[in-house]
């Protein structure tokens, strides 16, 4: 057993629970006792955290007050009552979020959050500790399928934190090390030059697993086995995770790591959706969510098999309830209940969405398309962007500019952010009204038109 992993699992997550009352592995406990649970257990487990939650809305948020008329059929039947809710789009959250605050939420101890981004206009609320605690034990219970602990190794193919400046930047990638006993490779600058130091990197830290996006975890490999380049420790799983995940993708990542490919699926605004087990399905995390799956059109359930609009009840969020909010993914339930892993978990058969494009700089560097949101979400005059890459050296920037704060100044600093990031390239900006999704139902914000050629 490594010392690294003894240290976080039997000594960090211990002093958490002590002095801040963290209780993760309380959760992670709970749902690995439920994940044993029939249809007929998990459905009642569900219902009454459904039922809980719904009474509390109608009692304590003003978003939901004029539907205190639906307590009867809350407490006879919440599954069929949480259908007299309206659905709630991103775009109807972000036009009035305080209205989603319970009126008994402290406040102080709220946390907030904001989306990366990944349909171009980032979306910003707060979380509870339970809620984040939840989401982390669900993401244990899942790991841990693959034999993968609490404290065990990880490096983490991901965002660096662009809005600290070097020095706290460096105290973030210290507590990362120490405290989660995770390494982080940024996802924003996987250059070919710099492979080879990575893998040695790598080769010395001998982890347990990886975890990132599926498409730097995609070039990561691209880049290692067109350079010839392996590694010498053998990892549990390699955890793909904020976009969707190819069959070609994970052929190249598995090929390269030497080790199975674990798709999560999750959102910052929804918690861990769904983790594949071993067998190869998604299971869905009943004990903490409902997932609905609307029609496109016109928002009733469509059957088992059929694709539609990802629609998501948190159980656990109190403080900022978000009753049927529709993630922007399109997705399938299986009508397949039985998976041979033995959990009767609901399976999720597709996701699609979250297409995130690395973009390529005219020296060759390598950079994941979330940039660009990290740095959008903090510009109030941009509503929504979209950034086209059409070759080496020619951009297009679609904006929408929000009339009660649009900084040409903004605009002006992205500009010189490409530039920095991507060489002097041709950046052509657009201003319109909206920005039309694609056919797969969500806006991308950042589309390559031209093969990477690794």
């Amino acid at each position: 057993m490594q010392v690294r992993q003894v240290f976080v699992g039997r000594i960090v997550y211990p002093l958490m629970e002590k002095l801040k009352g963290n209780k993760i592995r309380t959760y992670y406990a709970e749902l690995k006792r439920t994940e044993k649970y029939d249809r007929a257990q998990t459905e009642t487990l569900q219902g009454g955290k459904l039922r809980d939650l719904l009474l509390y809305c109608v009692r304590n948020v003003p978003a939901y007050s004029s539907l205190s008329y639906l307590e009867p059929a809350i407490k006879e039947d919440p599954l069929t009552a949480l259908q007299s809710f309206p659905v709630l789009t991103k775009q109807a959250f972000s036009r009035e979020p305080a209205k989603y605050i319970s009126l008994t939420a402290d406040k102080s101890k709220l946390v907030p959050y904001s989306t990366g981004g990944s349909t171009g206009a980032p979306v910003k609320f707060y979380v509870d500790r339970p809620t984040l605690e939840y989401s982390s034990a669900a993401r244990l219970r899942g790991l841990s399928w693959w034999g993968i602990r609490i404290g065990d190794p990880c490096v983490m193919i991901w965002g660096s934190p662009i809005e600290l400046n070097r020095s706290r930047s460096r105290l973030h990638r210290l507590r990362e090390r120490f405290l989660r006993n995770m390494v982080l490779i940024s996802a924003y600058d996987l250059q070919p030059t710099k492979m080879a130091e990575l893998v040695s990197m790598v080769n010395s830290y001998k982890p347990a697993y990886f975890y990132g996006y599926a498409s730097a975890l995609h070039v990561f490999a691209s880049l290692m086995e067109k350079q010839h380049l392996g590694f010498t420790c053998r990892f549990k799983g390699v955890v793909s995770t904020a976009e969707t995940l190819s069959d070609e993708q994970r052929k190249v990542i598995e090929h390269a790591f030497g080790a199975p490919v674990i798709n999560e699926y999750g959102a910052k605004d929804a918690g861990i959706i769904a983790y594949e087990c071993p067998d190869g399905n998604m299971h869905v995390t009943e004990e903490n969510l409902v997932l609905e799956v609307l029609d496109v059109k016109t928002d009733t359930r469509v059957k088992d098999g059929q694709s539609g609009l990802a629609t998501v009840t948190e159980l656990t969020n109190y403080s900022m309830p978000r009753i049927r909010y529709q993630l922007g993914d399109m997705v399938a339930l299986s009508d397949e209940k039985i998976c041979s892993c033995g959990r009767k978990l609901e399976i999720l058969e597709t996701v699609e969405g979250r297409e995130d494009d690395i973009f390529v700089s005219r020296t060759g560097r390598l950079i994941h398309g979330i940039y660009w949101a990290h740095i959008v979400r903090n510009m109030n005059g941009i509503q929504q962007f979209q950034l086209i890459q059409h070759d080496l050296d020619n951009i297009t920037l679609r904006m929408v500019p929000n009339p009660s704060s649009f900084d040409s100044k903004e605009v002006d600093t992205l500009v010189e952010d490409l530039h920095e990031a991507l060489g002097q390239v041709n950046v052509k900006t657009e201003y319109c009204d909206a920005i039309q999704p694609s056919a797969s139902g969500k806006t991308r914000y950042s589309i390559r038109e031209f093969p990477l050629n690794l």
